[in-house]
């Protein structure tokens, strides 16, 4: 498959998907989830060649959990679908209407981004959240799925594909990559692509970056951190962080920095410890944690590691104002959470912590399209530029400018003739 000529042809295609009805677009998605259902075995069939592939390559456990795609995934993933159905449409909303003149009147709406290349890791639900994020919002879409799930996500897209051209959507409105040569074709399609969104490693998203003149949204790391301050509830802290750390590990955004107030860690902490020793998390601190808890010594810039397993770097820090300065220093910008009674540490956190989500008395693992009520997400993104946190339908849109007239032309305003009479409608 040549992606350039392929690309090429969706850039085409592209302006038939953004007008199509959203009633066309909602029962798409509709018949995906329940093709989706129909072909459950034959997923979850595909699903156990990859995990027993996995298994034999040493995949990390990691992996291996992004990897199992089982009733439950399924379950979440339809889920997301019918909820993304129920949403607005996201397309053809007017931003803005001004008057100019008489005559001449202005407006902006949103429209899709148009052809979108989603280069993700490996898990098999993202497929089904990309594709049909990208088709509610009346983007085509190019997906390079990791090679660990090659054969669940063949099974995947094609029965998302089928149910997609079946429901009247346009022919060629999706594409699969699935050679690992095709990503250097798909970075050079500046011409036809108009946004990349990778997700995987620190080290693949920057080298896409680097290699690309397509316009990248994304994240590489999901270091984040929970502070736990002097004014804290007990009963709230100890489940927020064991949920925000085990409740589904190899996450983004679990958390994996704990800091703690200084002035209540020797009651707070062996509490914690105990805690944590039930659930099977490793702790790693600084010298100051080790002479309060049993931890593995950590060094200062052993902060800046994602472990994305049951393991946990703890520090003492003397204030609200340190663990700020803390978590912008050595956090990803991804999602970082308060544990205080006091609403003022709370506001003066969420002000100054520079994150896409701050968060107070509540889990990381919140930071997610589903559980915001976008129906699913494309990614979550730590930039500040067009959309940032999890990416849903809002993040998928743009926007252009309509200028409706009645013969006006600029020549009767650079001379007087005419004038602007700037009007909100």
């Amino acid at each position: 498959m040549n992606i350039k000529e392929e690309a090429h042809k969706m850039k085409l295609i592209s302006p038939v998907l953004a007008a199509s009805s959203p009633e066309k677009r909602n029962q798409a998605l509709l018949d995906i989830a329940d093709a989706l259902e129909a072909g459950r075995d034959e997923i979850f069939a595909a699903n156990k060649e990859d995990m027993d592939a996995a298994v034999k390559n040493g995949i990390s456990g990691a992996v291996m959990k992004r990897l199992k795609f089982d009733e439950g995934k399924l379950s979440a993933s339809i889920d997301g679908l019918k909820q993304l159905a129920s949403l607005a449409d996201p397309i053809g909303k007017i931003q803005l209407k001004r008057q100019l003149d008489q005559g001449l009147v202005l407006t902006r709406v949103s429209c899709p981004i148009g052809v979108i290349g989603v280069i993700f890791e490996a898990r098999p639900d993202a497929m089904i959240q990309i594709s049909s994020l990208c088709l509610k919002s009346g983007n085509c879409a190019i997906l390079k799925g990791g090679k660990e799930t090659a054969k669940t996500n063949k099974v995947i897209f094609s029965i998302i594909k089928d149910a997609a051209e079946k429901a009247g959507l346009p022919e060629g409105c999706l594409l699969q990559a699935e050679l690992h040569n095709e990503i250097s074709e798909l970075l050079d399609c500046h011409e036809d692509v108009d946004l990349l969104i990778p997700r995987g490693s620190n080290a693949f998203v920057q080298y896409i970056m680097n290699n690309t003149k397509i316009p990248v949204m994304g994240h590489a790391d999901g270091i984040c951190h929970i502070y736990v301050d002097d004014s804290y509830d007990m009963e709230k802290a100890i489940p927020i962080i064991i949920d925000a750390k085990t409740q589904y590990t190899a996450a983004c955004n679990a958390v994996e920095t704990l800091l703690v107030n200084r002035h209540i860690a020797a009651s707070f902490l062996p509490v914690m410890a105990k805690a944590f020793e039930e659930n099977h998390v490793k702790m790693r601190g600084t010298r100051e944690v080790s002479e309060i808890i049993p931890c593995e010594i950590m060094e200062e810039e052993d902060f800046a590691t994602e472990y994305l397993e049951l393991i946990i770097s703890i520090k003492l820090v003397e204030d609200v104002q340190e663990a700020a300065a803390h978590i912008n220093r050595f956090g990803s910008h991804h999602t970082d959470c308060i544990i205080t009674e006091d609403e003022s540490h709370a506001a003066w956190f969420m002000n100054m912590v520079d994150s896409a989500g701050v968060y107070q008395n509540c889990s990381t693992r919140f930071a997610d399209g589903f559980r915001y009520g976008f129906g699913a997400e494309v990614g979550i993104s730590t930039g500040k530029i067009h959309a940032r946190g999890p990416v849903g339908l809002e993040g998928l849109v743009t926007y252009k400018y309509k200028l409706f007239g009645s013969g006006q032309i600029v020549g009767d305003y650079a001379t007087g003739k005419a004038s602007f009479q700037f009007k909100d409608l």
